[in-house]
């Protein structure tokens, strides 16, 4: 059985499991740690993931970050300043980030029982060199009653609890709940 199909069923046991309702936002998050080379065959089982959500009588609800910069940058009136100019776009990534979390609270109040809801956020990768994760997940959550899915391409050190996107940075520690194909919580 192949990484990516043991990581759903990893996640599918997770899920059935029920859910306290008085938990901090940080105890709402849980990790699917991956390798980033698996990252289109993840994409491709992500219907999976939903209906593992479903069979635990949870709402599934995707959020992709990969083109949200992209999408960003091309409403900008300055936009070609900043290609001619790429050292200023430092400056204006708070911005970025505020417009991203602005977005994501959008969708998700508009999702009905949402105590109930699992909401996958997926194409963490694309923060790589803009945004940290771990800001913009701790400014997400709060946002989610029910859990908060990230998708991670990377790894998960058990013994320091720490996470490592794409294996490069320093990595931080988190109390998220981490579901690996190898280790499940």
């Amino acid at each position: 059985m192949g990484r990516i199909k043991k990581l759903i069923e990893a996640y599918a046991t997770y899920m059935k499991i029920p859910w306290r309702q008085d938990v901090a936002p940080s105890q709402r998050i849980i990790f699917c740690i991956y390798d980033a080379e698996e990252e289109l065959r993840l994409r491709r089982h992500l219907g999976e993931f939903d209906l593992a959500t479903r069979a635990a009588k949870h709402v599934w609800h995707p959020f992709d970050l990969t083109d949200t910069f992209a999408q960003w940058m091309g409403r900008s009136r300055y936009v070609e300043k900043y290609y001619q100019n790429p050292q200023f776009l430092d400056n204006i990534l708070n911005y970025y980030e505020e417009a991203l979390v602005q977005k994501f609270i959008d969708e998700v109040q508009q999702i009905p029982d949402m105590a109930n809801a699992v909401v996958s956020l997926m194409g963490v990768g694309s923060l790589f060199g803009l945004l940290k994760v771990k800001d913009v997940v701790e400014k997400c959550v709060p946002h989610v009653p029910g859990r908060l899915v990230v998708f991670f391409p990377g790894s998960f050190e058990a013994k320091s609890n720490n996470y490592r996107l794409f294996d490069s940075y320093d990595g931080w520690n988190y109390l998220a709940v981490p579901i690996t194909a190898e280790k499940t919580f």
